[in-house]
């Protein structure tokens, strides 16, 4: 009875979804913008901060995207929600376009914009040269199963752990040909990918999260000048999530947990002849489009060398991985053409074709991070903890923040906007409560990775997605499963520590 009605509630979605036309998103579109305009000007306070109207865009959203898998359309609405909650109908537009504008001088979007623009870059001129074929070639004769051929791929993800986007997009580049031999379905390559990303960086004391970490941990008072590193260290072996995430794959991978979920359809469809990545994936495959020219001679180091001064540079300027990108570029332009490989003109030409190939993501990351903004405007995560905060047992705090902020960050997407939030509010909360720091910094990052290994539009899923060319949605979809195990692993880890700790 209840898997005939899962089937029919999705069978019912699957149609909505397919039949979701333009007159309907139109629709669609102006019925929210007017609802939430009469409802602003009937019903809701003045100030939404800190009443449960804040949840009423992040509850759209969820639902929205589930019912159509439209993400841009969700953020884009999630977004002017938000707007005329805050000020109105008037200068909805206006204010939509500040937001924007805000968002994209951000230095941290800059950032973004940079780093990720340029490994597209770096990934379209690593399949040029032929280094990433025969890469591909050489991890074949190590590899002999799927199962293997996953463990390499965690392995590889093990190794560059320094930064989670360099982690995606060079595991993800270099090992879907490897995979795609063993008809692995990309959502469980895009699965281990981003299992060894975020959830292995919040473990490892000498990676770009460690150094922001420790900083906003001594910004916000807890750590001595100085000492961030070291205080964040201390959260290192109660960072629950990191540990399960991470630990979960080659349990995958050796079948110990059997495939389950949405990622057993994966696999039923590449094994009943269908394609090894899912319709759609070829809007966000950074690897998509015309075949690329190879040299006939294919050099392996002409993949080593450039992805080794990348983690080389790297860690070299301090984990600043935009330093480290240009650096790997520098090396590439002088390696690439002193071989005769190509000229001046194309190695920019392709460093132009990868950027382009960035465009969906970066897109859907302005967008999240605008919803992020105007949701900390109305003060949706002020508001959660705060609720949760005041309503349970200090026993329970650690459970009930990993729990609110893994929600929290789950609709909003930005695990390092969520700490920069959160961090200044549980952090008074344990020393009022008496509970040890040490757990709850330890839950808020391990909320933060929770949060972003499952949503749809975090920058985690979409690089990771650009790098393993699959559908970000699938991506996200087919992973939660996996990635609210790991989370009940980490529940429970909490619950414990609230009881010894507390």
């Amino acid at each position: 009875m209840t898997d005939k009605m899962t089937e029919n509630t999705v069978g019912k979605l699957k149609t909505e979804v397919e039949t979701f036309n333009g007159r309907k998103a139109l629709i669609t579109s102006a019925s929210v913008v007017l609802l939430t305009w009469i409802l602003s000007m009937t019903v809701m306070p003045d100030s939404v901060a800190g009443t449960a109207w804040c949840l009423v865009p992040a509850l759209f959203l969820v639902v929205y995207v589930f019912a159509t898998k439209r993400i841009l359309e969700a953020l884009t609405l999630a977004v002017i929600m938000a707007l005329i909650m805050l000020n109105g109908t008037i200068n909805v537009v206006a204010d939509f376009s500040t937001v924007l504008g805000d968002v994209m001088v951000d230095p941290d979007m800059a950032w973004l914009i940079i780093v990720c623009g340029l490994m597209g870059g770096i990934v379209t001129l690593l399949e040029r040269s032929g280094g990433a074929f025969a890469f591909g070639e050489f991890a074949a004769t190590k590899a002999h199963s799927e199962k293997s051929a996953l463990m390499w791929t965690w392995i590889l993800g093990v190794i560059i752990f320094m930064d989670d986007y360099l982690n995606s997009l060079t595991v993800g580049s270099c090992m879907s040909s490897l995979t795609d031999k063993y008809k692995v379905p990309r959502e469980m390559l895009a699965y281990v990918v981003s299992s060894t990303a975020a959830p292995l960086c919040v473990l490892i004391p000498i990676s770009t999260w460690a150094a922001f970490c420790g900083r906003l941990l001594e910004v916000n008072g807890w750590a001595p000048e100085g000492d961030g590193l070291l205080y964040f260290i201390k959260t290192i072996p109660f960072n629950f999530y990191g540990w399960a995430a991470a630990i979960l794959v080659p349990l995958f991978a050796f079948k110990v947990i059997p495939i389950f979920g949405p990622m057993k359809g994966a696999y039923k469809r590449v094994q009943e002849g269908g394609p090894l990545a899912p319709p759609g994936s070829e809007k966000i495959d950074i690897h998509a489009g015309e075949a690329m020219k190879m040299p006939e001679k294919k050099n392996i180091l002409n993949m080593l060398i450039p992805v080794l001064a990348l983690i080389g540079f790297t860690i070299y300027f301090d984990t600043d991985m935009q330093m480290g990108v240009i650096c790997t570029l520098i090396v590439m332009y002088v390696m690439y053409l002193a071989q005769n490989l190509m000229d001046a003109e194309e190695f920019f030409d392709l460093i132009i074709k990868g950027l382009s190939n960035m465009l969906l993501p970066l897109l859907l990351m302005v967008l999240a991070w605008s919803f992020a903004a105007v949701n900390d405007e109305i003060g949706f995560t002020e508001y959660v903890i705060n609720g949760v905060a005041n309503n349970v047992p200090v026993t329970l705090l650690p459970l009930a923040i990993f729990v609110a902020l893994g929600f929290t960050e789950f609709i909003t997407g930005t695990n390092w906007g969520m700490y920069i939030i959160a961090l200044p509010i549980v952090l008074p909360i344990a020393e009022k409560t008496g509970i040890d720091p040490v757990i709850v910094v330890s839950a808020v990052l391990s909320a933060g990775v929770l949060g972003s290994h499952c949503c749809f539009y975090s920058d985690a899923t979409l690089i990771t997605s650009a790098a393993t060319g699959c559908d970000n949605y699938r991506h996200a979809f087919t992973q939660m499963p996996f990635g609210l195990l790991a989370g009940l692993i980490a529940a429970v880890g909490f619950l414990i520590c609230g009881f010894f700790f507390a």
